[in-house]
């Protein structure tokens, strides 16, 4: 296969999903609880699948227990950076901070990364992707509800009961039970962790074709206050290339056997979570949060397509 056509084997599928994602909104063929029902489907069943399934058959080391804990501080070095740029700029932008941190795996890395790279190294990106999970079901959502509400009481027991009964979580849980205490090797002899497979397998296959849909529904950057938005997602990109530098030297130097060189560039080009425009209390505020996330989704894909050149 040549360069082009294995360039084209990757991207083509994501432009052609993203394109009936649009189409689908233009057409009206969709409307918006159907495309928050495939989300639905995509990130609470169909994805737990995929990471239930990764976890099980990951290897497991000293680097599985260390790099969760590096991904959560450098989430929150990256929020403490965006605000002091902010203050820097004097933007005047309260939401600024929660743009420059966390990454939206879930609805976008998972799809993106298993078309690039494939599901034998998931588990690479997935070892990543934990520490930003427990990040953003912890101490991200509290900072913002605390923006938006104050510190109300009991704020920090609900979201942690939330993080615990969250099915992603959930099946990271189960997925990391059954790899590092050896159950699913031990599996293997009878044929009950190829039934194991068959049934996550057939779950998780439409989950990127499903993300990729709803994106490309929600990607719209006509209206966008280009000035604004830019400053934030330009800022976003200098801190993650800054952060993900530092995380790729820190892993290649004291825990080489991570093998997460791949994973740190796919994550480090990912847009924030995509929940942030819930937390927005003006049609204003969801406006502009909407178009960064468009903008930043936008560099994402520009990014992936790069990463698809270089192989």
């Amino acid at each position: 296969m040549t360069g082009f056509s294995e360039v084209l084997r990757i991207v083509l599928p994501v432009v052609l999903m993203l394109l009936i994602g649009m189409l689908c909104r233009k057409k009206q063929l969709l409307d918006r609880r159907g495309i928050d029902a495939l989300k639905t489907v995509a990130v609470q069943i169909g994805l737990p699948a995929v990471l239930l399934h990764t976890f099980a058959t990951a290897e497991y080391s000293a680097a599985t227990l260390v790099v969760p804990p590096v991904m959560f501080l450098v989430c929150v070095l990256a929020w403490l950076l965006g605000g002091w740029a902010g203050r820097l700029l004097k933007t005047g932008n309260r939401f600024l901070p929660f743009l420059t941190t966390g990454f939206e795996a879930g609805m976008l890395g998972y799809a993106l990364y298993t078309l690039l790279y494939g599901t034998e190294t998931l588990a690479d990106f997935a070892r990543i992707d934990l520490g930003q999970v427990l990040f953003v079901f912890t101490l991200y959502k509290l900072l913002l509800s605390r923006r938006e509400k104050g510190a109300a009481p009991g704020t920090l027991r609900r979201l942690i009961r939330e993080m615990l009964l969250s099915p992603i979580i959930l099946a990271i849980l189960v997925g990391v039970l059954l790899g590092a205490t050896g159950l699913y090797r031990s599996l293997v002899p009878s044929g009950a962790a190829a039934v194991l497979d068959a049934c996550t397998d057939f779950i998780s296959a439409p989950v990127g074709a499903l993300i990729l849909l709803a994106i490309g529904y929600d990607l719209v950057l006509r209206d966008v206050p280009w000035k604004q938005a830019l400053q934030a997602a330009g800022l976003r990109l200098v801190i993650m290339a800054v952060l993900g530098a530092a995380v790729w030297l820190l892993f290649r130097l004291f825990w080489p056997d991570a093998r997460s060189e791949k994973a740190i560039a796919l994550m480090f080009l990912l847009p924030p979570p995509f929940v942030l425009p819930v937390f927005s209390t003006t049609e204003q505020q969801r406006a502009y949060l909407s178009s960064v996330l468009s903008l930043s989704t936008l560099i994402t894909l520009i990014g992936f397509v790069a990463l698809a050149m270089i192989g």
